[in-house]
C-alpha cells in the first residue's frame, strides 16, 4: 500500500540522522584508503582552492586559482610543488618571451611518507587548520604554505567523495530491496490461490484488481520514501541543476519538500494547496461552531444531523447528485473533553506513527507521503502534510476505506488550535482519483486548551464515499455514519488519553491496582496489554495485511480464515499462525455482552480451554475511569503452566476484550518491571459494537436498565493459534477445521449462556 510506513516530521522537529557523521566518514575514508598512509600513499584526487572544496556537496564559495595541482592515487606517492618548481616557472616565463608560445614544463615534488604522516595527524585533530597552523606545519616539513593548504583541501574533498559514494551505495541497496519486494508482490498476485492459506480464491479477477490497486499505492509510497532519502543526502533528480553548481542554492534546498523538488509529482502547485487548506479551515470553524439550522439535533437518538440543503447554501457547494451521482455523504459532529495537554495532543495528530497508535481500531495503515510546509520551528503551527490512511472496522466483513488527504495544523489563538483534513484531487500523479472510493471534505477538530491538563475537542467528520454493497448486519451502523463518524473518533481519543494518564500516574489507589508490587511492573504489564490490543486490531480487519477465505462451519457459522508466517518478530510466536474470525448479531445490549465476556467468574462458560474449571484473577490494573477499562492476569486450573493476560476496553461506541495465554516465568519477570517487548504473545478476543438501531426509551424510570435505548450487539470473535512451529509450513485442512470447530463452539457457548436464540 502506499504508505506505512512512518515519515519524518518537518525540519523544525529533529529526527534521527540515518547517514554517516563526519567522524564516521573519516573512519570510512581510512578503510577505503587501506594502508596507503603508512606506505607513503595518500593524497587527494585533485587539489583545489579552499573556496572550491564544496564542489562535491555544495555551491562554490571562492574563485578558482589559475594554477591547480593534481595527484593520482594510482601513480605511487602523491606529488606536490616544491620551491624549485616556482623557480622553474620563472625561467620558463623568460624563455617564453624569447621563444614564443613554448609550452611550459612543470616539475612536481612528491611528499615523503613522513610529511604525509605529520599532515594526517594534524588533519585528524583539525581538518580546517588556520593560517598560523599551516605556516607552522610548512616550516616543520620544509614545504611551501600553499602546498600544505592544497593538501588539506584535497583530503577534505576526498573524504566528501567517499562519504557520498557510501551514501549512494546505501540508497542503491534500499532501492534494490524495494524492487525485489515489489516483484514478489506482483508474483503473488498472479497466483490463482491464496498465498497465505492455500485455498482457491473465489473471484480471482476481483482480487487481482484490488491487489493491483494496492501495489500502485505501495509504489507511490516507496517512491516518496526514496526521494526523501535523496533529499536528506543532498541528492537531486535527473534534469535539475547540481547543488554544487554556482547557480544552485544548496542551503535553500535542504528546507524544501519533495513537492518543491519535483513539480511533476503534484498535479497542482503548492500555492494552490495552501489556498485550499485555508478555505477548508474557514469551513471547519463554521462547521464546528454553527448550530441550527446547519446542525439539527435528532429527537430519537440525540445526535446532531447535518442539514445538507443549508450546507450547500452556506458554503456554495454544488449538488452531489450532479457532481458524483454514485457517492454518498456522511457528516457528524461530536464534542468532548480529553485528559491530555494541548502540545502532546497536537503532536499525536501530526506525527503519523503516534496518530496510528492513538486509533488502532480505526486505522490499519497510515503514512505521510509528503511535506508541503514545515510550519514554525517551535511547534507545528502552519505545517501541511500530504497523508494516506486506510480506515477499518474490526471485522473482515466490511471493506476498508482508503483516504488521501492534506492535513493542516494551525494555531487560531494562544489557547486554540485547529487540525484540518481535506482531500484534493490530482495532488499525486501516482494516485488514480477514479479508483479512490472515499474523500474527505473539510474535516478535523478544533482543540481548546483548558490549562489544567485537559482539552476540549470539537470533532467534525465529513466524508464523501462511493456507494457499495454492505453486509446486512453492518448496513445500519455504516449508513448512519456511526462506524467512521465523529462519535467513534472522539470516544477512541478519550479512551486512549485516559490510558496514557493512568500509565504515567504514580499515585494510583491500591483498589485500582493490585497484584503488581512495583510501579515499573505496572507499566510493563500495561505496555504488554497495549501491544496485545494493537496486534488484535491488526489481525482482525479487512486490511490488505490479511487475505481472508470464507469457510462455513458444520453448525452453519460464517467464518473467515487467514494465515500468516512469522520468522523473525520476537513479539509473536515463531511459525505458521492461523486466524479465524466470525461476526454475529446477538439480541443483547453491548454493555451486558461486555460485562459477561470480561467476567473471570463466568469465563468457564464460554472458554473451551477452561474445560469448565474456574478462573481466578491474581492481578487487576485500572487503565481508565470506567470500571471496565482494566488489565487482569488470570490463572486457570486446567492450564497450570499458563496464565492469561486480559485487556478490557470500553467507551461510548465500542468495547473490546483481548486476551493471550502466556508462560508463567515470562509474565512473572514482566510483573517485576522487566521489558515486555520481546515476550511472545498471540492475542485472541472479542470486538463489540452497537447494531445502530437506537430508539427512545419506551418508559420513564429511575432504573438504569429501563432507561437504556440500546439495541442488539454486533459481536466479532477472533481466535489465533500457531499450527506449525516452522515458518515455511503451509496450513492443512485439519488445522483449519480444528480452529473453525473451536470458534463455532465458543459462539454456541456464548449464545447458550446469554439465552440467545440461534436465529
Amino acid at each position: 500500500m502506499g504508505v506505512d510506513m512512518p515519515n519524518p516530521p518537518p525540519n523544525s522537529h529533529p529526527t534521527k540522522d540515518f547517514f554517516p557523521s563526519p567522524a564516521l566518514s573519516l573512519s570510512l575514508a581510512g578503510i577505503f584508503r587501506g594502508a596507503g598512509a603508512e606506505a607513503g600513499v595518500g593524497a587527494a584526487d585533485a587539489e583545489v582552492e579552499e573556496g572550491d572544496e564544496g564542489s562535491v556537496g555544495g555551491g562554490g564559495r571562492g574563485r578558482r586559482e589559475d594554477t591547480v595541482e593534481f595527484s593520482s592515487e594510482n601513480s605511487g606517492l602523491a606529488r606536490s610543488r616544491s620551491d624549485d618548481d616556482f623557480n622553474m616557472e620563472e625561467e620558463d616565463e623568460d624563455q617564453e618571451g624569447d621563444k614564443g608560445k613554448k609550452k611550459k614544463r612543470k616539475k612536481y615534488h612528491r611528499h615523503t611518507a613522513g610529511q604525509i604522516r605529520e599532515m594526517e595527524a594534524l588533519f585528524k585533530e583539525s581538518p580546517h587548520p588556520d593560517e598560523k597552523q599551516r605556516q607552522q606545519l610548512s616550516k616543520q616539513l620544509g614545504l611551501h604554505p600553499r602546498q600544505v593548504k592544497f593538501w588539506f583541501q584535497n583530503r577534505r574533498t576526498q573524504i566528501k567523495a567517499i562519504q557520498e559514494r557510501h551514501e549512494n551505495s546505501l540508497l542503491k541497496t534500499e532501492i534494490e530491496k524495494l524492487k525485489e519486494e515489489n516483484k514478489s508482490l506482483r508474483e503473488a498476485v498472479q497466483k490463482a490461490s491464496c498465498p497465505n492459506c492455500g485455498f482457491a480464491t473465489t473471484s480471482r479477477d476481483a482480487t487481482v484488481s484490488a491487489e493491483d490497486q494496492q501495489l500502485r499505492v505501495e509504489n507511490a509510497r516507496l517512491k516518496a520514501e526514496v526521494e526523501k532519502l535523496r533529499t536528506i543526502v543532498g541528492k537531486h533528480p535527473p534534469g535539475t541543476a547540481s547543488p554544487s553548481s554556482p547557480c544552485s542554492a544548496g542551503n535553500d534546498q535542504e528546507n524544501r519538500s519533495s513537492l518543491d523538488f519535483y513539480p511533476g509529482v503534484s498535479g497542482i502547485e503548492k500555492s494552490k494547496i495552501m489556498d485550499i487548506v485555508n478555505q477548508a479551515l474557514e469551513e471547519l470553524k463554521k462547521m464546528a461552531t454553527a448550530g441550527n439550522p446547519l446542525w439539527v439535533k435528532s429527537v430519537e437518538t440525540g445526535r446532531e444531523i447535518l442539514n445538507y440543503d443549508e450546507y450547500m447554501r452556506e458554503f456554495s457547494v454544488e449538488s452531489l447528485s450532479s457532481a458524483r451521482p454514485k457517492m454518498s455523504i456522511e457528516a457528524s459532529r461530536e464534542t468532548g473533553v480529553v485528559f491530555v495537554d494541548l502540545p502532546r495532543l497536537v503532536q499525536s495528530f501530526m506525527d503519523v506513527n503516534q496518530w496510528k497508535e492513538m486509533f488502532p481500531c480505526l486505522i490499519s495503515k497510515a503514512g505521510t507521503m509528503d511535506v508541503v510546509c514545515n510550519g514554525e520551528s517551535a511547534n507545528w503551527n502552519g505545517a501541511v502534510q500530504l497523508m494516506f490512511a486506510e480506515l477499518q472496522m474490526l471485522t473482515p466483513m466490511v471493506p476498508t476505506r482508503e483516504v488521501y488527504f492534506v492535513r493542516y495544523c494551525k494555531q487560531l489563538s494562544p489557547e486554540q488550535w485547529a487540525i484540518v483534513d481535506v482531500s484534493i484531487d490530482n495532488v499525486e500523479d501516482n494516485i488514480n482519483v477514479s479508483l479512490v472510493k472515499c474523500r474527505k471534505r473539510p474535516s478535523g477538530c478544533i482543540i481548546e486548551d483548558k490549562s489544567n491538563g485537559h482539552c476540549k475537542v470539537t470533532w467534525v467528520e465529513h466524508l464523501e464515499c462511493q456507494k457499495s454493497t454492505v453486509h446486512s448486519m453492518y448496513r445500519t451502523i455504516i449508513n448512519s455514519g456511526l462506524a467512521f463518524g465523529a462519535r467513534h473518533w472522539m470516544a477512541t481519543l478519550q479512551l486512549q488519553s485516559e490510558r496514557l494518564v493512568f500509565f504515567m500516574a504514580t499515585n494510583v489507589p491500591t483498589k485500582d491496582s493490585n497484584g503488581v508490587a512495583t510501579l515499573a511492573g505496572r507499566k510493563s504489564i500495561l505496555k504488554l496489554a497495549q501491544r496485545m490490543t494493537w496486534g488484535f486490531c491488526r489481525a482482525l480487519g479487512a486490511s490488505s495485511f490479511n487475505t481472508w477465505t470464507k469457510v462455513t462451519s458444520k453448525t452453519g457459522e460464517d467464518i473467515r480464515v487467514a494465515s500468516r508466517k512469522n520468522s523473525s518478530d520476537p513479539g509473536e510466536p515463531i511459525g505458521l499462525i492461523l486466524c479465524a474470525v466470525s461476526s454475529v448479531w446477538l439480541p443483547v445490549s453491548p454493555s451486558i455482552l461486555f460485562d459477561f465476556l470480561r467476567d473471570d467468574a463466568r469465563r468457564h462458560e464460554w472458554d473451551i480451554m477452561a474445560n469448565g474449571g474456574q478462573v481466578q484473577s491474581i492481578a487487576n490494573l485500572a487503565k481508565g475511569q470506567d470500571r471496565g477499562n482494566t488489565v487482569t492476569i488470570q490463572t486457570m486450573k486446567s492450564k497450570e503452566n499458563m496464565w492469561i493476560v486480559q485487556d478490557c476496553s470500553t467507551n461510548a461506541y465500542e468495547s473490546m476484550v483481548v486476551y493471550a495465554h502466556v508462560d508463567i516465568p515470562g509474565i512473572q519477570s514482566v510483573m517485576t518491571g522487566c521489558d515486555s517487548s520481546s515476550m511472545a504473545v498471540l492475542p485472541s478476543g472479542f470486538s463489540i459494537l452497537p447494531d445502530g438501531l437506537e430508539s427512545r426509551p419506551l418508559v420513564i424510570s429511575s432504573r438504569m436498565e429501563e432507561k437504556s435505548s440500546e439495541g442488539g450487539s454486533l459481536l466479532t470473535v477472533a481466535l489465533q493459534t500457531v499450527t506449525n512451529n516452522s515458518a515455511t509450513a503451509k496450513p492443512t485442512m485439519e488445522s483449519v477445521e480444528s480452529i473453525n470447530t473451536l470458534l463455532a463452539c465458543t459462539l454456541r457457548n456464548i449464545r447458550t449462556s446469554l439465552q440467545c436464540d440461534d436465529g
